[in-house]
């Protein structure tokens, strides 16, 4: 099971707040994952902290050099490690997906920036690249920030209420049902009377058919 995470990136504040904070920080406040941020600028030679150059071949953009990323990469694995880029046009992130990778030891988080890091890296020490969907981003901070949020939910004993995994939309191929609160009447809308029955059975299967329901309508290719 997984305990530990380390992501490379240049923008280490970015993901500060995001990685303290919520239900990432009280896993990491009770010991239940152990999230590294560093500074790829920390394993740069160059008095400048310099990480970047211009590509060979031409074209826009500044390219992440192989020294540093090698020094780094180097230095924070294991033989238990797992090193993942966050790239555009790496395999997408699921759920099925993020279970997986929850089982491994220890994730190695590459973040690039520009117009990405040097093909060497990838083909001598990357074990996976993940998108988190067809778009592009500044920098893969923030994707390597989701890919964290996304595993770390499928480690025991971070969700405060195990079940919320089994609700959860793309849990199995469908999209989560809608939720309500108090008041049961609000502005003329009411909730509807199932959820106040008390007939736990019916809530399920009005659940499962809201589930369905949403899935047909919202997203109908994940159950064509």
């Amino acid at each position: 099971m997984l305990s530990k995470i380390d992501l490379l990136t240049l923008f280490p504040k970015m993901a500060e707040g995001f990685l303290t904070e919520s239900i990432l920080g009280r896993a990491s406040t009770h010991g239940l994952l152990d999230i590294n941020i560093h500074n790829l600028r920390d394993w740069s030679t160059d008095k400048h902290h310099k990480v970047d150059d211009r590509p060979f071949g031409g074209g826009a953009g500044m390219v992440l050099m192989p020294e540093p990323l090698f020094a780094a990469i180097e230095e924070i694995k294991t033989p238990d490690t797992t090193t993942i880029y966050l790239c555009p046009d790496g395999e997408p992130l699921s759920t099925p997906m993020a279970r997986e990778l929850a089982e491994l030891p220890h994730l190695l988080l590459i973040s690039g920036h520009y117009e990405g890091v040097d093909q060497r890296v990838r083909d001598a020490l990357v074990d996976r690249e993940v998108s988190i969907g067809d778009y592009v981003l500044t920098n893969g901070t923030l994707p390597a920030a989701v890919l964290i949020d996304c595993v770390a939910r499928q480690i025991p004993g971070v969700l405060g209420e195990e079940k919320s995994l089994t609700q959860d939309s793309f849990n199995d191929n469908f999209l989560t049902f809608p939720q309500f609160t108090r008041p049961a009447e609000y502005r003329g809308m009411k909730v509807p009377e199932v959820l106040l029955s008390g007939d736990h059975a019916a809530i399920e299967r009005w659940r499962e058919e809201e589930r369905r329901r949403q899935t047909r309508l919202r997203r109908p290719d994940l159950n064509p």
